[in-house]
């Protein structure tokens, strides 16, 4: 992959709910966004320089920040490599879940990597979360595997993928009398 990875087209920001402005993440976002990962993520919590990490490589990763308002309340991270695409993070504030920001985000995830050539996207997601396996599955995502002692406390990752190819519709069947 070459240059750096196309942000989101205005068709996919069309999906973004109501009161919430998005915009790729700066450096100067994390602060807020570890703030906010450390609150949703105890155990799990990325440290700093990781996030510095992932923004260093914008020729294959991306990631985003949604505000309401100057606050940042969500954040989504993907990575792409040869036909594959990885969800890395996604997060969203309390305060603000249940109005529609995680599937955005989930969407867009998907759509941009089937824009950049992926023809499948995965995550992990800890086995106690059935929240977050909820929306998951709710977006076409399948468990294909389980990481023992993945997290950092032992506990179990669930990998899910889904698949970023159209579905095969069977043609017609073709009666026999008809003229095609």
């Amino acid at each position: 992959m070459s240059g750096r990875l196309e942000a989101a087209t205005p068709a996919e920001l069309d999906g973004l709910p109501p009161g919430y402005t998005l915009r790729e993440m700066r450096a100067e976002d994390i602060p807020a966004v570890h703030a906010l990962e450390r609150e949703l993520f105890p155990a799990d919590a990325w440290p700093v320089h990781l996030f510095e990490e992932e923004l260093a490589h914008p020729e294959w990763r991306l990631y985003w920040v949604a505000e309401s308002g100057d606050e940042i309340v969500a954040y989504a991270g993907a990575q792409y490599s040869s036909g594959m695409a990885d969800v890395q993070t996604i997060a969203v504030s309390p305060a603000h879940e249940g109005r529609g920001l995680g599937g955005f985000l989930m969407r867009l995830m998907a759509s941009r990597s089937r824009a950049w050539g992926a023809t499948d996207l995965l995550l992990e997601v800890r086995v106690d979360n059935r929240r977050a396996q909820a929306l998951y599955e709710r977006h076409g995502y399948a468990v294909i595997h389980t990481r023992r002692g993945y997290y950092n406390d032992g506990c179990d990752a669930l990998i899910m993928q889904k698949s970023l190819l159209p579905e095969i519709v069977d043609p017609p069947e073709h009666n026999e009398g008809e003229s095609a």
